[in-house]
């Protein structure tokens, strides 16, 4: 999915534009998705490409929305991120190519060990989907 940057600013909010396009991050505990605990499935905010669904998302206590896995791991891209002075691995949709948030070898230990650290501004969500 291609767009002009101006585009891409006038598709989305500010806070979108800055975690999608240019690889901010929300503030902990501050996502409208960090405590959703409904059934559904959650699609980038920016093309609609499904990424992650509520059976995989789980407490890490982070402050920011977690899954164990993508819903299709082929819509999930994953990249090395030496930004901010650390060794990362960066989460990004496939589709549009926007910044979701971090992949990390912390999470459940019987779901695989995976923490997909995701931040909500990135997400919409569909109740229900499946």
């Amino acid at each position: 999915m291609q767009k002009t940057d101006e585009e891409w600013r006038n598709k989305l909010s500010p806070e979108e534009y800055a975690v999608l396009r240019k690889g901010e991050t929300e503030a902990p505990f501050t996502g409208k998705y960090v405590d959703n605990h409904e059934a559904g499935m959650y699609k980038c905010k920016a093309c609609g490409n499904v990424l992650f669904t509520s059976d995989q998302k789980f407490d890490s206590g982070t402050g920011w929305p977690s899954f164990t896995d993508p819903a299709v791991a082929e819509n999930v891209g994953t990249r090395s991120d030496d930004s901010h002075g650390m060794h990362r691995t960066e989460v990004y949709c496939k589709q549009c190519n926007g910044h979701l948030g971090h992949v990390f070898e912390d999470g459940p230990a019987e779901a695989g060990g995976k923490r997909y650290c995701i931040n909500s501004v990135c997400l919409d969500f569909e109740e229900g989907a499946k």
